[in-house]
């Protein structure tokens, strides 16, 4: 296949994700990143560096940078919504709105948020049809990927899914990098579940670690995790297979075992009695884990899906269970066949 002629990218959402993509895809596109803090947006032009939320790598020369929502938004050859899941429902409306005024088709759209939305437990590709319909052309990005990882260039292997796997196919390639590999996938219940669950097993394997559980503790909690998370893909119509491999297993052994995953920071200081504001506090990033553990809970009693892992930090976050007595509810539950 011969060299693709670059693209116009426009990535909304100043992140740690959000920055790291678009400094790996301004290796090869023109991409403009977004962000409504002008102060941030400011010393990112000034000193090519998002000490915020991406602190110790030099952004590319070529990449853009704008508070300008429609100006970022216009000419784009592809939208890619880098905001936490709270902002996506928000910033795609926005969208919307800016192809209606200005008269033209919307490009396509990707996200890369994971969670259920709060209140309505719905996952961001749901969200993104009640603001667009179901026939937009969009995707998810998703799968083992540490921000700060992507942003320095490090080999990092994501999924696209798309229900559209001509579309999901189209893309992978025109977004392929050296050392930002993507697959394609139609499975996106499956994708976007294994990567909202994950963030929930890795606050429990925080705990664990934190406790000085051990290995074999943290295992049992990665793999019967696993077992929980695939249980809810099937019962919303995903596939088992899809979590056995980048979106579900994948991400799931990354961020409950990296010390770079956010989640897992959480459950590590919940065992030691620190109390969940001042843990968010301290944090300075979005633990989508902590919100989507309630809707997990929710999601999971309303379908009859048995997911103590989830039930459990569920209660630990919202202070009606201790760390220990978490962790020891799970280990005390009856013996029962694997599968």
């Amino acid at each position: 296949m011969g060299a693709l002629s670059p693209l116009r990218i426009a990535v909304f959402g100043a992140g740690a994700w959000g920055t790291a993509l678009a400094q790996a895809f301004s290796a090869s596109h023109e991409v403009c990143l977004w962000a409504r803090e002008a102060d941030n947006i400011d010393e990112m032009r000034r000193t090519r560096e998002n000490r915020l939320f991406l602190p110790g790598i030099l952004l590319r020369p070529e990449l853009d940078f704008s508070t300008d929502f429609d100006r970022t938004a216009a000419d784009a050859d592809l939208h890619l919504v880098a905001t936490p899941l709270a902002g996506l429902r928000d910033t795609v409306r926005a969208l919307r709105q800016h192809a209606s005024r200005s008269g033209t088709a919307a490009p396509p759209l990707l996200w890369v948020c994971k969670g259920l939305e709060a209140g309505s437990s719905r996952l961001p590709h749901e969200i993104v049809a009640d603001e667009l319909g179901r026939d937009a052309a969009c995707g998810a990005l998703t799968g083992p990927s540490f921000a700060a990882e992507v942003g320095r260039g490090q080999p990092t292997t994501i999924v696209l899914a798309s229900r559209n796997i001509a579309f999901a196919n189209d893309w992978i390639h025109k977004l392929h990098q050296p050392r930002l590999r993507l697959y394609a996938n139609d499975d996106v219940i499956g994708c976007e579940i294994g990567g909202a669950l994950k963030n929930v097993i890795a606050i429990a394997a925080g705990v664990a670690d934190g406790m000085g559980f051990g290995l074999n503790a943290r295992a049992g909690l990665i793999t019967r995790g696993l077992a929980e998370i695939a249980r809810l893909a099937i019962a919303l119509g995903g596939r088992r297979d899809t979590l056995m491999g980048l979106a579900g297993m994948g991400d799931l052994v990354l961020t409950c075992t990296g010390d770079l995953s956010r989640n897992r920071t959480v459950g590590l200081a919940l065992a030691v009695g620190k109390s969940l504001p001042d843990i968010l506090a301290e944090l300075g990033h979005v633990a989508e884990g902590v919100p989507t553990a309630h809707e997990a809970a929710r999601l999971s009693a309303r379908l009859g899906v048995e997911m103590p892992i989830c039930s459990a930090i569920d209660a630990l976050l919202r202070g009606e269970l201790a760390a220990r007595d978490a962790v020891e509810q799970l280990l005390a539950r009856e013996p029962k066949q694997e599968w």
